[in-house]
Parts: structure tokens; C-alpha cells; sequence
């Protein structure tokens, strides 16, 4: 997919078409979060990919914990 950068007021922006829209499940308003790659490239992504991974690890923690956690809820 090849999308232009254009000048938008006193900014410089991308026109996102509808299909990517879709693809990305975001809609007007909402942020996109950048991450350099490797290789040089950037993947582009609507939510922070270190936040998932973090909460990734928390969500493994509170199965493994649940019992001690359910305790010191009390």
C-alpha cells in the first residue's frame, strides 16, 4: 500500500485510507504508536507494543499468583 505525506494547515500528515483504517481497527482521533524495526523499517501499530508486552507478563504473574493475590485482596 503506498500512501502519499501531504502538507494539512501548517502540518505535514499521511491520509490513511478506509481499508487500512479497518485493518488497524482505529478510527479519527485515535493515536498510532511507531516502532523502528530491526531492519530499519517501522511497523505501525494503534496500540503500544512495549505496554502489551508488560501487561502480557502481568496478566502470566496473576494466573500463576491468583490464590496469593485473592489472599491479600481480603
Amino acid at each position: 500500500m503506498k500512501i502519499e505525506v501531504k502538507k494539512i494547515g501548517n502540518s505535514t500528515g499521511v491520509i490513511l485510507p478506509k481499508e487500512l483504517l479497518g485493518k488497524l481497527q482505529i478510527k479519527q482521533g485515535d493515536w498510532l504508536f511507531v516502532t523502528e524495526l530491526p531492519d530499519g523499517g517501522l511497523m505501525l501499530a494503534p496500540r503500544d507494543p512495549s505496554f502489551e508486552k508488560g501487561m502480557d507478563i502481568a496478566r502470566k504473574a496473576m494466573r500463576k499468583y491468583q490464590n496469593a493475590l485473592r489472599e491479600l485482596a481480603k
